[in-house]
């Protein structure tokens, strides 16, 4: 393969590959003819289906492997088995530094498990997390973790804060990102003490960030924050929540305007509008989550979607393997170290003072 910048894909990973991840695939190389592929999988599969797409075909390698990792695989079982899957291959090329990111629409467990071992934990960062974007009124908003982990201290917290904050510049497009937790209310005295000392630690540790305080789950959407934080377990309930509530509008609406003749009229005058509608809730074109706080860009897909939504996770990993995502990160996780350890050094000497 000539020298240039590369993105390495599972070829084999989700409910409907690998048609959906070559097409997908197309459409990205359609509109960025200056990167390069690396495509792991069945090498008959992929051939066959690279046949049919010009525009990647002649900037694909690809890398033939029988092995792959099932949807319903066991986390545990995919870690100690995966090695020499198409997933484990897609994640490896970006710890020798042959590709800028890794694309999975796999496993999310297996992906996360994979991903742990084979890139390990970036400086600083005790504890990765899941993030990815969030439609609102005023375009989109970064959310994490979303269930990377299930619980996580201040400290954790304010982690994923700084990760967020330099995802929403590179992913979203934000220049100064407007950073929230998630609470049960915007009081100072509201959630639980890591809540509150996350926010403390935040004020006190001259971050260079807009931190907004806390953000009620119901005021998400509005777009009045570009970040919210939260634990994995809180981020994840969440998430699902609000991807509930949508198809359930989604269903609703599409049985009341099919309730009789005149509700069938009105939705053909409404139909510009709901398309419209539809278009903003697209949740293709959010698809891409990332696992942030490795030495690595590993970017999961949705299991589920189509051509359109895989070419948007392939976007997400160019973006972020082409940024200065990590040094960023780096900075500020040191501006915290320093923060935490003047704060533990004066409250030792107040002690010290006190005796």
């Amino acid at each position: 393969m000539a020298n240039g910048k590369i993105i390495s894909i599972d070829g084999m990973g989700g409910d409907h590959a690998p048609r959906i991840v070559v097409e997908g695939l197309e459409r990205f190389a359609q509109r960025r003819a200056d990167l390069q592929f690396l495509l792991h999988g069945d090498e008959t599969q992929l051939k066959a289906l690279l046949a049919n797409a010009p525009a990647a075909a002649s900037r694909t390698t690809i890398r033939h492997t029988d092995k792959m990792i099932s949807m319903d695989a066991k986390p545990a079982d995919a870690v100690r088995r995966g090695k020499g899957s198409s997933m484990w291959n897609a994640i490896e090329a970006v710890k020798t530094g042959e590709a800028i990111a890794a694309v999975s629409a796999g496993n999310t467990g297996a992906l996360m498990g994979q991903s742990m071992l084979i890139l390990k934990k970036a400086e600083g960062v005790e504890r990765p997390a899941l993030a990815a974007s969030w439609p609102t009124r005023n375009g989109v908003c970064a959310m994490l973790d979303l269930g990377a982990d299930i619980a996580a201290t201040a400290e954790q917290l304010v982690e994923f804060a700084i990760m967020g904050q330099a995802f929403a510049r590179v992913v979203n497009g934000v220049a100064n990102p407007r950073v929230a937790l998630l609470n049960i209310g915007s009081e100072e005295l509201k959630g639980h003490e890591s809540i509150r000392e996350a926010a403390r630690l935040i004020r006190s540790s001259n971050l260079p960030m807009d931190f907004r305080g806390y953000i009620e789950a119901d005021k998400i959407g509005f777009g009045d924050v570009d970040v919210v934080v939260a634990d994995g377990f809180t981020g994840n309930v969440a998430l699902k929540t609000a991807e509930g509530i949508a198809k359930m509008m989604s269903d609703m609406l599409r049985e009341a305007f099919k309730s009789g003749p005149l509700a069938m009229l009105g939705a053909f005058l409404a139909m510009p509008a709901l398309k419209k509608f539809s278009a903003r809730l697209d949740p293709r074109k959010v698809n891409g989550a990332v696992f942030l706080g490795l030495n690595g860009v590993v970017v999961k897909s949705h299991g589920g979607t189509d051509s359109v939504g895989f070419e948007q996770a392939i976007s997400v990993a160019a973006g972020m393997g082409e940024s200065h995502f990590r040094t960023e990160v780096e900075d500020n996780l040191k501006r915290l170290a320093a923060s935490i350890a003047a704060g533990a050094a004066l409250a030792a000497a107040t002690q010290e003072t006190a005796k």
